[in-house]
């Protein structure tokens, strides 16, 4: 491998070390994601592309500390992110590929508890105006 090669190779095992301390490797369903949004304060970041959005995102639907950061756009929310690398985050959209890439991204950039919604995000936002409407 050329030495770049072996820094990305490095740099992937330390990623794949720290979703290794998580259990589902840091994927988590539509409960868990409730969960520690309420009982953690965790920041909900809706990832989906703009086009993909099923009439609202996570913010547009109210639920508490969800921000929308398309895909695409992303880099320009990097300085919005929480100091504290130990903030609970969840990173979500409709397939979890685009989420993925962010989780890495923020592991990369220092954060620790990072997870994947391992569900469609419409379904979190269906569950969110099921307990809050009514």
């Amino acid at each position: 491998l050329t030495p770049f090669e072996q820094e990305v190779v490095e740099r992937f095992q330390e990623g794949l070390a720290i979703d290794k301390e998580q259990p589902s490797l840091a994927n988590i369903d539509v409960h868990k994601v409730r969960e520690l949004i309420k009982d953690a304060g965790a920041i909900l970041l809706d990832v989906t592309l703009p086009d993909l959005v099923p009439g609202e995102n996570a913010a547009e639907a109210g639920i508490p500390t969800a921000y929308y950061t398309p895909y695409p756009e992303f880099p320009d929310y990097i300085d919005e992110l929480p100091d504290d690398k130990t903030q609970p985050i969840v990173v979500a959209c409709r397939k979890g590929l685009f989420a993925s890439r962010i989780k890495n991204l923020l592991n990369e950039l220092g954060y620790k508890n990072v997870f994947v919604l391992a569900d469609d995000i419409k379904y979190l936002i269906e569950a969110h105006k099921a307990h809050t409407e009514g």
